[in-house]
């Protein structure tokens, strides 16, 4: 049942992306950008799908901890550009960074919980350690582009 409603969502972020690119024909790059987003969204929005039951809690928790891992070295790393930056870089970024480890933090204290949810609350843990991922991801990128913006390469 949940798998019917997870491809009811594709299908219907498909059909809206496909209303979108059809309302612009006369921008044929413009079009084939949207397609080219559409496409990459309705990849993540099918991997993302996948629906890990109970029995896969483990399996769901590893994949989540190597994903915070790979965050946590990004953000380490931008930290260490920032830190050879401007004092007013360093200062203005320093809230940014900060943000960015309490919501690291937070979400290792999840992928905790999701270790030792039961079968009863899997659902709800599973839900929030999505929602915190999807939230540092963005903060993430959101930190990312303002050093390409504020601080040289």
């Amino acid at each position: 049942m949940k798998h019917m409603k997870h491809m009811k969502q594709i299908l219907l972020t498909l059909a809206v992306a496909a209303f979108a690119v059809g309302c612009k024909p006369s921008e044929e790059k413009s079009t084939a950008e949207q397609l080219n987003t559409i496409k990459t969204e309705a990849k993540e929005v099918a991997q993302d799908v996948k629906d890990y039951s109970f029995a896969q809690k483990a399996e769901f928790t590893e994949k989540m901890q190597s994903q915070l891992r790979e965050i946590n070295q990004d953000l380490d790393q931008l930290a260490a550009k920032i830190e050879r930056s401007t004092d007013a870089a360093k200062a203005e970024a320093k809230p940014k960074l900060q943000k960015l480890r309490d919501q690291t933090e937070k979400l290792t204290k999840q992928l905790e919980e999701a270790k030792h949810a039961s079968e009863s609350t899997w659902d709800d843990v599973k839900a929030a350690v999505r929602k915190g991922y999807a939230e540092l991801k963005d903060g993430f990128q959101q930190a990312r582009q303002w050093v390409s913006d504020k601080i040289s390469p």
